[in-house]
Order: structure tokens, then C-alpha cells, then sequence
């Protein structure tokens, strides 16, 4: 895993134990949506069209172009549910997280749902997960990993993860000057003869730091892909919820100008 920058767990947890994480997921997401149509919320539309929605604590990023209305992601799920706040302390993903994270402890920085519901799930394109985190702590973000424990079969055609293994090594890519959010990865800078698409049985988790350079494509198939993301940080550190997103320390990181074919930080 050190050169790759990932590690797969195939069936890390049982049948049993993925049936009862995915009613707890979709419990959560039936408490959410119905209090954000039942109640007031705030509304943040970003830069690139993305609806965003506070509710109860989380926030739902609605799919862009689904008909009706349709959950991209909820962010943060902590304290939402016993049965997914159980999964901070299970030995199962803490040893190897801190492994990973070269600590010997490690704590909680943000948990998410992920949905890429059948037909409709939507692509994301690539981009490291370590820009928006530095736009909330800093340097401190170097220092988070993620786990994602995969709620369904995850397959080429329903949208599973793409990875550029290694990729991790060169630290925040160039972002895509065409990108107005300013967080994704500059397409003409990824390698993709080098990539490498996880598929792996439900009950598997996926761990890979914030500087790999991923993707993932839409779910045209019939049935859903449900993810839970677990982001973990050295113990003892603030979690994403206490912390500000400031775009402004983007101007801290590479940009993502191209110039006679050639990349320029």
C-alpha cells in the first residue's frame, strides 16, 4: 500500500452487518429528507450549479440533473445513528487507518453517506479530496485518510472508484482552471493509462488518502451504490464540523495552468 497509496479489504464485513448498515443509512435518509421538506433550511448553490441543503445538523448535496428529487450525499452522519457511529471505534478500520496515517491513534474528522442511486447517480470527476480539506484545517489536512465501506456490489458499470495509484506521492495535483469551484483536479495532468477501477462484493472497504487522485463514474445500472465514508485524522484534532471552509487558502495550492503543453504550478 505504501508506493499504491490504497488497500482494499475484500468483505471486511459480514452479510449480516452490511444488511443492518444499509437500514441505518436509509433510516437516516428518510429522517433528512423529510425534515428538509417539512422544515426550513438553508440553500447554498456552489459555484458549479450543486444545490446544497442544511437540515439537522447534515447537509444534502441533491443530484444536479436527476428528475424529481434525488440525494447525491449527506455530510456530516455522525451521532445520526449508533449503528454507523459504531464504525469509529471498530478495530476493523481504526488499525489499519492509523497504519496508514503512521499514528498510533487515530480519531474522527468527517463521516459521509454516499448514494449513487440506480440510474440516476451521478459521475464525480477527477479531483483529490485534500483541497476542500485544506480550505477547513489547514496543513492539518495532509494528515486524513478516508474509509469507505461499500453498502452494494461495487462494479465498472454502477460507478465504482477509480484511483490513480501512486498518485498520492506528488502532493495537491493542479486544479482544473475550467472548474469553478476551484477544487478539482486538472484533468490534462492525470495519468489515466495508470488507473486502476476497485471493484469489489459489499462488506469491502476501500482506504486511500486525501492526495490520491480519484473519480468515479454515473450508475446507469438497476440497483443502487451506497457508500459509507468514514475520514479519519490523528486523535485528539478538531473534527470538519468545528471547523470554516476558507476558498481563499486555495491560492495556497497549485493552480492548474497549462502552457505550451506543459504544466506549470
Amino acid at each position: 500500500m505504501i508506493m499504491s497509496g490504497y488497500e482494499v479489504l475484500t468483505r471486511l464485513f459480514t452479510a449480516t452487518e452490511v444488511a443492518r448498515l444499509r437500514d441505518a443509512v436509509e433510516r437516516v435518509h428518510a429522517d433528512v429528507v423529510a425534515a428538509a421538506e417539512a422544515g426550513e433550511t438553508r440553500v447554498t448553490v456552489w459555484p458549479d450549479g450543486h444545490r446544497l441543503e442544511e437540515i439537522g445538523g447534515t447537509t444534502i448535496h441533491w443530484e444536479p440533473d436527476a428528475p424529481g428529487k434525488a440525494v447525491r450525499s449527506l455530510s456530516p452522519v455522525s451521532g445520526m445513528s449508533p449503528v454507523l457511529d459504531a464504525l469509529w471505534t471498530d478495530e476493523r478500520l481504526t488499525g489499519p487507518m492509523a497504519a496508514l496515517l503512521g499514528v498510533a491513534e487515530v480519531g474522527p474528522f468527517v463521516a459521509k453517506l454516499n448514494f449513487k442511486r440506480a440510474g440516476v447517480g451521478s459521475e464525480f470527476a477527477w479531483h483529490q479530496d485534500f483541497p476542500f480539506w485544506y480550505c477547513c484545517a489547514g496543513d492539518a489536512a495532509y494528515d486524513v485518510a478516508t474509509a469507505i465501506v461499500m453498502l452494494d456490489d461495487n462494479t465498472v458499470g454502477n460507478g465504482a472508484m477509480t484511483l490513480i495509484p501512486g498518485s498520492h506521492l506528488a502532493g495537491p495535483a493542479p486544479r482544473d482552471p475550467a472548474d469553478p469551484t476551484g477544487l478539482l483536479v486538472d484533468p490534462r495532468a492525470v495519468d489515466e493509462t495508470a488507473a486502476v477501477t476497485v471493484e469489489a462484493p459489499a462488506g469491502s472497504v476501500l482506504m486511500f488518502p486525501g492526495l490520491m487522485v480519484h473519480r468515479s463514474a454515473p450508475n446507469r445500472t438497476a440497483t443502487d451504490r451506497r457508500s459509507l465514508l468514514f475520514c479519519f485524522q490523528p486523535a485528539g484534532r478538531p473534527e470538519l464540523s468545528a471547523l470554516t471552509y476558507d476558498a481563499d487558502r486555495l491560492a495556497d495550492l497549485p493552480s492548474a495552468q497549462i502552457s505550451a503543453g506543459r504544466l506549470h504550478d
